[in-house]
């Protein structure tokens, strides 16, 4: 397999941010590229980013992804320094503008123009990167500067964009290093990254610089049908449950009545019915789930995209640990 294999881990599947290091470990060990972790209203991702680095030699830092709505810029790329210097040079920053119950329940921010604020925040990042200072004068950021206090390195940490939509990704072509999508089919995904080469082109860039690691939610288990069921119930909620974007963007990809059955469902919280309203050839077209040899084949196939550089493995709900060893081993095979 051509492309690279990354791993995602959540972390409220540990019980401390040092367990979440020994899974990097684990990750390291079978041939992984890359690790990264989200961060919603649980534990803040730095410090299990952070001991990730120490624990590590060689895997890849990143994290899925952090909004410029729950920290300034500047604080961005301080961040982003920061586990520059800890990992050696192994972190790229993920950014992405979250989503209205996020933003608004947790952060207290009001959910407004995420696409030009996330683009600030990106140039606000990259003025710390350049010239020392968070100095802007934009729309939303107005920031007079001062120094940062430390010396800025020579190649300071990429920035990935986890975007959807054909505006946003058109963004991240022009403004991002990477790109980190979810829930697309081989289609969806084929279509969305004309719009990604198209924001490269603008910007006067190569669009093969860009890293794009499509992020999959998956299982491997010897018990297929319990794989499935599982993966189910995961994707029925993110379509149904988890935000207006993920269900919109399927939609868009050719399912508007499933999207919509599923939906329904939720409007009784009733996650039996939305899981029962996915098709399997839906399913089939989201998510690896199944047997080890039907999730490997699954990967390698999705990994053959154009333009694809790495896929990016997630874990479904309900998986235990012996779950979540079989769905490692089982791609870790393609390395």
């Amino acid at each position: 397999m051509n492309a690279r294999l990354d791993l995602l881990v959540r972390l409220g599947d540990y019980d401390r941010p040092q367990d979440v290091a020994d899974r990097a470990v684990r990750a390291e060990e079978l041939g992984f590229d890359r690790l990264s972790t989200g961060e919603t209203t649980g534990w803040n991702i730095v410090p299990a980013l952070t001991l990730i680095a120490d624990r590590t030699d060689e895997l890849g830092v990143s994290n899925d992804v952090i909004s410029p709505f729950g920290r300034s810029p500047a604080m961005l790329a301080q961040t982003a320094l920061a586990l520059h210097d800890a990992s050696d040079g192994r972190y790229r920053l993920g950014l992405g503008p979250s989503s209205p119950a996020i933003t608004e329940r947790w952060h207290g921010e009001s959910f407004e123009r995420p696409l030009r604020r996330t683009r600030e925040a990106i140039e606000v990042i990259r003025a710390v990167y350049e010239e020392g200072t968070p100095a802007y004068e934009g729309e939303i950021f107005d920031i007079a500067g001062l120094n940062y206090e430390r010396e800025v390195p020579e190649n300071p940490p990429p920035i990935d964009l986890a975007t959807l939509g054909p505006k946003a990704t058109e963004m991240a072509g022009r403004f991002g290093d990477g790109w980190a999508p979810q829930l697309f089919t081989k289609s969806g995904l084929e279509d969305r990254l004309e719009d990604l080469h198209r924001g490269a082109e603008l910007a006067d860039r190569d669009p093969d610089e860009l890293r794009v690691s499509p992020i999959v939610r998956g299982i491997a288990a010897e018990d297929r049908e319990r794989a499935r069921e599982r993966a189910r119930k995961t994707i029925a909620f993110m379509l149904g449950a988890y935000g207006p974007y993920y269900g919109d963007s399927v939609a868009e990809q050719g399912y508007p009545d499933v999207v919509a059955d599923i939906r329904e469902a939720w409007q009784d919280r009733d996650t039996e019915a939305m899981a029962a309203r996915l098709p399997d050839e839906v399913l089939d077209e989201l998510a690896p789930a199944g047997t080890p040899e039907e999730v490997r084949e699954w990967v390698a196939d999705y990994a053959e995209i154009d333009g694809v550089d790495a896929v990016r493995i997630g874990f479904v709900d309900g998986m235990n640990e012996a779950d979540k060893e079989t769905t490692m081993a089982a791609v870790s095979e393609l390395v």
